[in-house]
């Protein structure tokens, strides 16, 4: 089963209401090491309680070496062992590490780009741009571009060195790798820790969308809510362009995850792990099974910021196509690029104390607070920029870290509006036709790859993103900073 498919959870999940925005699930099981901690108000509660999301959270609350709770956030739903919309904390030396706690989409991601252009500028130019992109990056399942080929060697030094290996190469700006999370490069990385079906499913598909709800869009800025920092972030006035780009690591990344998703089914058997969910596979933090999965994540973290930013360059080509002037002309800065899949090591206070743990980010996104030496430097003063996507026609958020997510969340908020149905129950209840009908009765500019995947990602099989946002700034564990939305949509 996929991890947008939906069955009912084994049993009923207790749930105790600390405020308007935030649930406990007690540890009502003696396998529950901590609590579960919920962050939604009563409508996003409600679908969660239609799945396996409570459970799945229970779940992860047994997790060895798991401090203070297991987390689902506001854009919480089922998934594959630990619910999307998941967040978990394990202990650096006695915790375990969970593939599961990442997703099969390793470091599937959003950037975000400001221009100096506002509506009125590219309105007339709106339908050639959206087709300029369309065919500078490649969409749909399988996709490839044709004119980028890279060797193995290119792709172990790509996986290696992440984002720079890009700009060195002319694809990017200097600037670039300073504003994404990371730096766009995360250590550690060990392509010999990656199998050769993952390298060999790689090499055609960097710089490309794929399917499924990854997306290109060129939005405008709708409502600013603080305007210094949204200033500081380069965003400085409503109706202003921006472009956001959202996808992962292809089939190299879902690849990793599968290999060692196998690997950790015979480490549980093997460090005698008691789970309540196989899904829940896992090692011991200090293993080689860990350590072997960490590097091959790495690599497939490197590759999706490359991936990423390859798109980048071509948006920026296709401005220079459509417009007939250099990129740097409109901006076409990057503001940030975060992470939404991913395991790290950082440091958190538990207890009063410092401790080296893995924080689990799955559907999750990075928030960390004014000053934390991880910002950038020119973001420091105001804390980590957070990018929360819409649905399809929908609206999108820059937000901003705070210390109450370093208190609450690990430093962590929702990333996205999270599914309402099934994949598949979208195909069965609407037509992409209509989809695209509808939103250019809005203005709104679509190119797709298929009418399918316009059917799948209806706004109607998702969660509001306003709502999903709200919560998140209403608990305080990320705040916010403008709401964007689409002029035009480039779908997979």
């Amino acid at each position: 089963m996929g991890e947008n498919e939906s069955r009912a959870a084994p049993e009923r999940v207790p749930l105790e209401k600390v405020n308007d925005y935030m649930w406990q699930i007690p540890k009502y099981k003696p396998e529950m090491r901590v609590a579960g901690m919920i962050f939604a108000n009563q409508a996003l509660l409600e679908k969660m309680q239609t799945d396996r999301t409570l459970w799945q959270c229970s779940n992860v609350a047994q997790l060895p070496g798991i401090y203070k709770h297991a987390i689902t956030l506001p854009d919480g739903h089922e998934g594959y062992g630990f619910p999307i919309g998941g967040v978990a904390a394990t202990d650096f030396e006695n915790g375990v590490i969970s593939p599961g706690g990442v997703g099969y989409d390793i470091n599937c991601g959003v950037r975000l780009l400001s221009t100096t252009l506002t509506e009125k500028d590219v309105r007339p130019k709106l339908a050639p741009l959206a087709e300029s992109i369309f065919k500078n990056v490649p969409s749909g399942l399988g996709s490839r571009r044709k004119d980028l080929t890279i060797s193995s060697r290119d792709l172990e030094n790509l996986a290696t060195e992440g984002v720079q290996w890009l700009i060195d190469r002319g694809l990017g700006w200097a600037e670039d790798a300073k504003h994404c999370e990371e730096n766009g490069h995360m250590a550690k990385a060990n392509p010999d820790k990656v199998s050769n079906t993952a390298k060999n499913r790689g090499l055609t598909q960097i710089g490309t969308l794929g399917s499924g709800n990854h997306f290109l869009e060129i939005q405008k800025v709708d409502k600013i809510f603080n305007a210094k920092t949204a200033k500081v972030f380069g965003i400085t006035h409503e109706g202003q362009v921006t472009v956001m780009i959202h996808c992962g690591s292809r089939g190299y990344g879902h690849q990793v995850c599968s290999d060692y998703l196998r690997v950790m089914e015979h480490a549980v058997q093997k460090y005698k792990i008691s789970l309540p969910d196989r899904e829940l596979a896992c090692a011991p933090g200090n293993s080689n099974e860990a350590k072997d999965y960490i590097e091959a994540m790495a690599c497939a973290v490197n590759y999706a910021f490359a991936n990423r930013q390859a798109i980048m360059h071509w948006v920026r080509q296709s401005f220079q196509q459509v417009y007939g002037q250099d990129p740097e002309k409109f901006g076409l800065n990057l503001v940030y690029d975060v992470a939404h899949n991913i395991a790290k090591v950082e440091t958190h206070d538990i207890e009063g104390k410092q401790k080296k743990v893995w924080v689990h980010r799955k559907g999750a996104t990075r928030a960390f607070p004014a000053g934390h030496p991880d910002v950038p430097d020119d973001y420091r003063s105001e804390g980590q920029p957070v990018l929360i996507p819409g649905s399809m026609g929908t609206s999108s958020w820059v937000l901003v870290g705070s210390q109450k997510a370093m208190d609450l969340t690990f430093g962590s908020t929702a990333h996205g509006a999270g599914r309402m149905m099934s994949r598949s129950a979208a195909k069965r209840q609407y037509w992409g036709g209509d989809i695209k009908t509808a939103l250019e009765k809005r203005g709104i500019i679509v190119r797709a790859a298929s009418a399918s995947v316009l059917a799948e990602e209806a706004d109607q099989a998702y969660k509001n993103v306003d709502m999903v946002a709200d919560v998140s700034d209403k608990v305080g564990i990320a705040t916010k900073v403008a709401r964007l939305v689409p002029l035009a949509v480039v779908k997979g």
